[in-house]
This record gives C-alpha cells, sequence and structure tokens, in this order.
C-alpha cells in the first residue's frame, strides 16, 4: 500500500527559505516518478517539480526554475523539495504525489493517475 507523508510547511518572509519532505512507504521512491505539486486558494493544482525514475531527471516550472530544488534520499524513502528566495505567490498546499506506472513524467503536468499525500501549508508574506 502506497502512503505518502508530507512535511515541512510553515509561514515565511518573502526572500526565505524552507525545505519540504515526503516520506514515502509501500515501495522505493527510486521504482516511481515523484513529484510535487500546489494549489492556491481558488486556483487548481499546478506542477512545481518532478524527478523521473532510474538516473532521476528533474524537471520545474518556470515560475520556480533556479529557486526550487527536488532531490530524492533512497536511504530515508524520501523526496524533498528545498525552496529558496520564497515569493509570496509561491504560497498555497503543496502535494507530494507518486506517479502510478506507465503515466508520463517528462514534464510538470498534474499526472493523470497518482498517489497524493495529505500537503502541507506554505505561506510566503511580503
Amino acid at each position: 500500500q502506497v502512503q505518502l507523508v508530507e512535511s515541512g510547511g510553515d509561514s515565511v518572509q518573502a526572500g526565505g527559505s524552507l525545505r519540504l519532505s515526503c516520506v514515502a512507504s509501500g515501495y522505493g521512491v527510486s521504482s516511481k516518478c515523484m513529484g510535487w505539486f500546489r494549489q492556491a486558494p481558488g486556483k487548481g493544482r499546478e506542477g512545481v517539480a518532478v524527478i523521473a525514475t532510474g538516473a532521476g531527471r528533474t524537471y520545474y516550472a518556470d515560475s520556480v526554475k533556479g529557486r526550487f530544488t527536488i532531490s530524492r534520499d533512497l536511504a530515508k524513502n524520501t523526496v524533498s523539495l528545498q525552496m529558496n528566495s520564497l515569493k509570496p505567490e509561491d504560497t498555497g498546499m503543496y502535494y507530494c504525489a507518486a506517479y502510478r506506472w506507465g503515466v508520463p513524467c517528462d514534464t510538470v503536468d498534474v499526472p493523470a493517475s497518482g498517489y497524493w499525500g495529505q500537503g502541507t501549508q506554505v505561506t510566503v508574506s511580503s
């Protein structure tokens, strides 16, 4: 049974940093594409960063390139999102997702099918 548990969300000032973590159980994080997605109040869910299986190629939304970094720790079976130079527009609920087998993960588009965590709130104030 796949389970994902996010943590690390907080309220910070613009320009600050946060590190989100997603602990996975029921499978190894290197065996599935993993991603971080976010949803601001009144808006749809959007992709932030994705890390593929195998060598772990990464993909980022244009809005976070150069500021956010997705990574995985195989020993801890965890996928993390390091967020630097945070902006108010980064505010939202951040979700970790594991793609189901066969779902493409070469973009940051929200996957058509996947496993989702419960989310962790990030609030950036100006």
